[in-house]
């Protein structure tokens, strides 16, 4: 976690320095949901001069859906640099079903309601995606944005939403979304994310987009593999890309063993070159590519690599607030 410290610090002096470069952020209401205002910050690059349409990449922030902002210094590096090679990025808002749970109040709750307030708590924010994918839809011509090329990324409870999102329109969507009826998502970019399935392993009706994910072996937040109790609980990286290979879907799978929660946030300050080339190979050049990258730390902090459904609660809500 020191690293994770470090590399945050890092990447605000970072995104300091890019803010002389021509790169314009604008912030938009996108939906009111419930009373509550949603908000996009739309990143851009106002010295790109091409003719073509741009791409989009959405990004839906972290905190364990009960904290985080769309702002936050950490994620501006991620921004500038996509930014900078003529990708719009947008920044989204979403309502955090879980905001001020605490475990001692999960605990009070029986099964069924523990279930169905995450249930809840993945739907909305979906429901939130969903309403930013139609507004930068219906304001792609104005902003120069390609329809075909909008892509999802997230970091740890955005990374959920973001697979969430994908896996729900692949399975005939249910949550309420006024997207049209042919789009998809051109990509995928998941960072210690997981989807959430209370009707038994996960299954995809339509193959999904192509899918990068990042995440550590020793996870305690979000399940590297999976965390379920009959059948309901989250399915993680691990647990997916063994159903992207029977479905021979194109993936990029990095993994880093023994390494914690910080692979929610990392990538996005030091691995932006591997997505950047995600980007290039598996959107822009349609490539069809599988790729499995393992880190192993000679010198390894060893941690538990197995944890339980309450280990993952006691591990995101005993806390009063919640990280990024």
């Amino acid at each position: 976690m020191k690293r994770f410290i470090a590399l945050s610090i890092l990447a605000t002096i970072v995104a300091t320095g890019y803010a002389q470069e021509q790169i314009k952020c604008e912030t938009y209401l996108f939906a009111t949901h419930e009373n509550q205002e949603l908000y996009l910050d739309l990143y851009r690059d106002t010295s790109y001069n091409s003719a073509e349409a741009r791409p989009c990449m959405i990004f839906v922030f972290g905190g364990g859906f009960a904290g985080g902002e769309r702002d936050h210094d950490a994620y501006k590096h991620y921004f500038h640099t996509l930014a900078r090679e003529g990708i719009a990025v947008a920044s989204i808002d979403y309502r955090l079903g879980l905001k001020g749970l605490k475990l001692n109040e999960s605990e009070k709750m029986d099964i069924r309601g523990v279930i169905a307030i995450m249930q809840r708590s993945v739907n909305i924010a979906v429901e939130d995606l969903y309403a930013a994918t139609e507004f930068i839809i219906s304001n792609a011509s104005e902003w120069n944005i390609d329809t075909t090329k909008i892509m999802v990324s997230g970091s740890s409870a955005g990374a959920i939403t973001a697979l969430q999102a994908e896996w729900c329109m692949c399975n005939g969507n249910t949550i309420p979304h006024a997207l049209p009826h042919d789009f998809r998502y051109a990509a995928v970019v998941a960072c210690a994310g997981a989807i959430f399935s209370t009707e038994g392993k996960p299954k995809w009706d339509r193959s999904p987009a192509p899918t990068m994910l990042f995440h550590g072996t020793s996870d305690s937040n979000v399940p590297y593999n999976k965390a379920s109790i009959f059948g309901i609980g989250f399915y993680g990286s691990k647990y997916i890309v063994r159903n992207l290979e029977k479905l021979d879907i194109p993936y990029y799978f990095y993994t880093e063993r023994y390494a914690d929660h910080a692979l929610a946030i990392v990538p996005l300050i030091d691995k932006t070159d591997l997505i950047l080339q995600f980007i290039k190979d598996y959107v822009m050049d349609g490539r069809a590519l599988r790729t499995t990258s393992t880190s192993d730390n000679i010198k390894p902090e060893k941690r538990s690599e197995r944890f339980s459904a309450m280990d993952y609660l006691k591990t995101n809500y005993t806390r009063d607030t919640h990280g990024i």
